[in-house]
Parts: C-alpha cells; structure tokens; sequence
C-alpha cells in the first residue's frame, strides 16, 4: 500500500518566493529623517516600476521605495504569472466615463503595447523571470461558456483587439494544443506571456539599485500628508508622493476606496515528459477558462502546473491574510479543477499560498495625481495587475513630472468608482456574489445549458461586469 502524500507547504508568500531563498535581495530599514524628490510607498510591481520610469525621466532625481513588509510581499510576489493585454475594468464603463469609444480603444492598445513593452526592458535590463511570450487559451467547458466567449471576443473586437490577436478555436483546434477532453472550443489570445513573479520583483529591485534608487523594507508608511511621509521610526519629505500599495491601500486610501480580494494558488510537483505528453501542453501558453469562478494556470518554466482560483473571496473587514496560509478546502477546490481539466493524470500538490489583488466598487482602477498635495497613486488592477502595474506606473510619473503622452489621457486617468458599502454590507454582497457564481457554474455544468444562468448574470451585474 502506498503512503498517502504528505500535506503541501501552505502559505509563507507562496512557491514563486520560496523558491528562490537565499537568492532574495535585502535591503535595510528606514530610520531616521530624509528628503527625496519622489517617495514611493509599496515595493511592488507598480512601485517598481514607477520608480524605474523617474530614474530615466531624470537620472539625477533622488528616488526612494518604502515596503512595510519585503519587496514582492503583495501580489507581486504571488500571483499566477502572466503578462497580459487585459486592462484592469470594465472598457464600456471606459468609455462612457470619457472619451468615449475610441478612448477605451487607446487604453486597450496601450495595454497591447505595455506585454512587450516589459518583455524588451527586462532583455534590455538583462532580468531573467523565465519570460516567454506564448499567448493565452481560454477554454469553454459548456455550451454556455462557450457562448460567453463568442460574445467577449465580439467585445474584444469593438474595443480595440485585432482578429489576428483574439480568435475563436474549436473543439479539436483546441484539444490540439491543450487536450482538455471536455472543452467544447475557446479563445486565443496572442498578447500574453508567461514569468516568474519573484524573479521580476527581484530583478526590478537589483536594477533600481544599479540606477541609484534607495529601497527599504521593514518601513511601513503610516500616514502620508502635506509632503511629509511618517514611518514607525522616522519621517520623509518628498517634493513628489506617489502610494502603490494596489490590495493593502486601505489604511492610506481608505477602506472603501478599494478592498483587498483573496485569490489562491497551487503548484504541482514536476511532471514527466509522458503526463505532459497525455496532456498535449506542449508549449508556454498560459490557459483560463469560461466559468464564473474561473481558473488561471501556466506551465511553469521547470514543468509543474501553477493554478490559480478564489477559495474564500473576502475576508470581513477588508483583512489581508498576511503570509497566504490556504484553507484545506480551497486546496482541494482547486486541486478538483485541475483534475477534471485532465482526468487520469496524477498530480501530487506541492506548494499552496493566498494573496489579495486591490478591486474598487466596478472593479475598474484608476491612476490619480494630485498636483496641489504632489500625491498620486495606481490602484485597482482587479487581478490583470502585472501590465497593470507597468502601465501604472510610467504614468504616474509623466502626470507628476507634467509629461502629456498617449498614456496621459487614457480613460482610467482620474478615474473613481463609488465607495463600497460599509461592513457588513460589503462583506454580504461579495460573499453573495461569488455564491451566485459558484451555483451558475455548477447547473450549467450538470444540466449542459446552452445560455448562461440568470444567477450569474445577476452576479454580474452587482459587480458591474458586463460589456
């Protein structure tokens, strides 16, 4: 009789940061007094890069990152590894905020633009996260899913994608470059890259220190107000402020300005050639799925499978979950989905951890700056926060140093959403929602129906999804 497997390692910021120990970059605490003329408060992926982009505005400038915790202690160091052109909302909601159509089909091109805009920094900076620019399935696993794509690629098309970058696949199409035997057809799309989240956070920090930027961890910011950045153990004025702290804002932002949304991830153990072989992946394409509580994975660069979902949504009071540990059940939720994806194919989980991404009321973020106080921030990325981030934060920057480019004026500049509603309200309703997902999944999928649930699309309409 064979042992059962042992329980996967759960939390401790996932299996991306844990991989590389003894290869993560350290950097001091902040005590003290200072002055900078850009302050940074978030040592993630928007943080980064945001500093990144005003050491090539201006090389002289002084510029300084404060992490509360350590670099890529967010999302940047635990979320599912793509590189996409998705951009974070709603682009209907885009348009009719400003600009209209066109506008919303400039942010949507920027954002085409931004996967391999990354992709040539990090050849051009020499960062190896295992990038690899292979495109994204989407795979449809009922009739009405099926039907849901039909509809997303007609809104792909209507706001700014081309045919040859978003294009319907059949059922054997499909199969024949993921052989998912209950697909029924889905989507590829062509902008979309897979990497290593730790290795870009590492490797963003290194260059930054190559190029001068001071970085500190272990300095949460605790206020920032009238250029003055007030820390545990010391105090900053910046001429410039710019808070990128996407899921973790609240204290800064305001709880209601945007809440911390859990998503979970697991990662197997290194398939062999011949499981790879039954599963027919045989390339870097990243894959999704149709559901409303959908999955995302990528074939990692060393042949495990890393896949991701909800668990539980929301924690009460916008909490964060600190270092990721993983319900049993979400474990076993996810590990479900991976194996009905392909039946037959043992997989052994090893590693499991929890994150929160940052999500406004419409789920659709926004880059603020106000030059009367010199604070800005990029916020709300709802999950496509890695191009999001990059995005982000080069414009941040242009809007703080009085930059007009085509990033300057996209519609999700000056962007708000309404507040959430106050606990437990707020709880109530995402909880509510994710329900209603989770019951539409399962009767589409047990009666095979060929429309999309009035749940679901009651759902989304509470969170205002639709195109």
């Amino acid at each position: 009789m064979n042992a059962p497997a042992a329980p996967p390692r759960n939390g401790e910021l996932g299996f991306w940061v844990a991989q590389l120990v003894g290869k993560r970059p350290s950097f001091p605490r902040f005590t003290g007094q200072d002055t900078v003329d850009v302050a940074i408060v978030g040592g993630g992926y928007t943080g980064l890069w945001a500093a990144y982009f005003a050491k090539k505005l201006e090389p002289s400038l002084s510029v300084a990152v404060f992490e509360a915790e350590q670099v890529g202690y967010g999302a940047s160091g635990r979320n599912g590894g793509w590189l996409s052109a998705m951009p974070p909302g709603n682009r209907a909601t885009f348009a009719r905020a400003g600009g209209g159509l066109e506008a919303s089909r400039a942010l949507q091109r920027e954002f085409v633009a931004g996967v391999d805009a990354v992709l040539d920094i990090l050849a051009a900076e020499g960062i190896d996260a295992d990038q690899h620019k292979g495109g994204a399935l989407v795979a449809a696993h009922t009739e009405a899913g099926l039907g849901r794509l039909v509809a997303r690629r007609d809104a792909d098309l209507k706001y700014g994608l081309t045919e040859d970058e978003v294009h319907m696949l059949g059922r054997e199409e499909f199969r024949s470059r993921i052989d998912i035997s209950t697909v029924h057809g889905g989507l590829f799309y062509k902008h979309c890259a897979r990497f290593h989240p730790a290795k870009l956070v590492y490797g963003l920090a290194e260059t930054l220190t190559s190029m001068g930027v001071r970085i500190y961890e272990d300095s949460r910011v605790e206020g920032v107000a009238g250029g003055t950045l007030t820390l545990a153990d010391g105090r900053v004025t910046a001429a410039r402020t710019f808070i990128c702290t996407e899921g973790y804002s609240g204290p800064l932002l305001g709880r209601r300005s945007l809440i911390p949304v859990n998503s979970s991830l697991i990662v197997t153990r290194p398939l062999p050639e011949e499981a790879w072989q039954r599963i027919g992946w045989d390339g870097p394409q990243c894959l999704s799925d149709s559901a409303h509580t959908f999955i995302y994975a990528q074939r990692t660069a060393d042949g495990r499978i890393a896949m991701g979902g909800r668990g539980v949504p929301y924690r009460f009071g916008s909490g964060t979950g600190g270092a990721g540990a993983t319900a049993r059940s979400t474990i076993d939720l996810i590990s479900h989905k991976l194996g009905s994806f392909f039946p037959g194919v043992p997989f052994e989980v090893e590693h499991a951890w929890s994150g929160v991404l940052g999500v406004t009321r419409d789920w659709n973020g926004g880059v603020h700056w106000d030059p009367a106080s010199g604070i800005g921030s990029s916020t709300g990325y709802a999950g496509h926060g890695v191009t999001s981030a990059y995005v982000g934060g080069r414009t941040l920057v242009e809007l703080a140093f009085e930059r007009e480019t085509e990033r300057t004026t996209l519609p999700w500049v000056g962007y708000r959403a309404r507040k959430w509603e106050p606990e437990p309200f707020r709880w109530l309703g995402v909880h509510a929602m994710y329900r209603l997902f989770g019951i539409a999944d399962r009767w589409e999928e047990r009666r095979g129906s060929g429309r999309t649930s009035l749940l679901a699309r009651l759902g989304g309409g509470l969170a205002g999804l639709h195109e």
